[in-house]
């Protein structure tokens, strides 16, 4: 058995702008193939339409598997995903980062 790592695509809509979320998922199979459709089949099972607060339905449609990655080992520290992209604004960007990362050292627990 191998290990991958799928982006699965659901598109999320409520009558106003759709909205589009992008899920990282582990996958373990056989090969390439089997991966790929075992995420297919993960995305169809996760779609949902349900009514929200305002009685207003809101519907999760699986949209496809845009990436499919093997991992060659699992060990601690080891890239799983990566994605570049350029900043208009890099100090904009690199501050809610810092942001980010303060907000999540607030917010741990210990562990002991």
């Amino acid at each position: 058995m191998n290990w991958y790592i799928a982006k699965i695509v659901f598109k999320i809509s409520c009558g106003g702008n759709p909205q589009f979320d992008e899920q990282i998922k582990l996958i373990k199979a056989d090969n390439f193939e089997a991966a790929f459709l075992k995420a297919r089949v993960l995305g169809l099972s996760e779609e949902d339409s349900f009514l929200n607060n305002k009685q207003k339905t809101v519907k999760w449609e699986f949209i496809n598997v845009a990436d499919l990655y093997p991992i060659n080992e699992l060990k601690d520290g080891v890239e799983i995903y990566s994605h570049i992209h350029e900043e208009t604004e890099a100090s904009a960007y690199i501050h809610g980062v810092h942001q980010k990362a303060a907000f999540m050292q607030l917010e741990a627990k210990p562990v002991f």
